[in-house]
């Protein structure tokens, strides 16, 4: 008797949570239709500095007292101006190229942005952090070198079978978010990785 008052008192806030969420995602979608490229272009660089945070937390285990919210910022402003921007522009050349939604062209178009697209974006995604970071052009040339190939490896780790995914089931307008999403983690670790000094 009582296990079933429980549920039942808890049976509400679940209803509510889920009310809530549908409402935050109806309101993306909306925001999505009529701005979608400022909307993925904040997503990207919104869930970067997320990934920033991540990274400074739960990696370098900083505290929040030692959070470098400057570092966040640098990383934030690499997520709005060069990662939304470019990913989402791929995104569109990349269907202009693999035309149609089958598995056939999900496989083409994984194949295609890890084997052109993810390693220029990855070594411009290093090299960009490295000057941010005061890096002088022999030191992100040396820094380039010691972390490309790791990071490259850990790509295609974790890419392929999410892209594949991404391209087969969600249109063109939510990929972006949908990898940024995916990219909170990955985010965490390029952050981590083009900050380590």
């Amino acid at each position: 008797m009582l296990r079933g008052l429980q549920t039942s008192c808890c049976l509400p806030t679940r209803v509510n949570n889920r009310e809530k969420m549908a409402g935050l995602w109806k309101s993306y979608q909306a925001l999505m239709t009529r701005y979608p490229w400022t909307v993925q272009i904040v997503t990207a660089g919104s869930l970067v500095g997320v990934g920033d945070v991540v990274a400074q937390q739960l990696i370098e285990r900083r505290g929040l007292s030692q959070h470098n919210v400057y570092r966040t910022a640098k990383m934030m402003s690499i997520g709005f101006f060069f990662v939304g921007p470019v990913i989402g522009s791929w995104y569109k050349v990349l269907d202009k190229i693999v035309v149609g939604g089958t598995k056939s062209a999900a496989m083409k178009k994984m194949l295609l942005d890890q084997l052109c697209f993810a390693p220029c974006f990855l070594g411009a995604f290093l090299t960009i952090s490295g000057a941010l970071n005061g890096l002088t052009l022999d030191k992100n040339v040396t820094k380039l070198k010691r972390d490309y190939t790791d990071a490259l490896i850990s790509n295609y780790y974790l890419w392929p079978p999410v892209q594949i995914a991404n391209f087969y089931f969600v249109p063109l307008h939510h990929r972006l978010a949908v990898v940024q999403v995916v990219a909170v983690a990955w985010n965490s670790y390029l952050t981590w990785k083009a900050n380590k000094m």
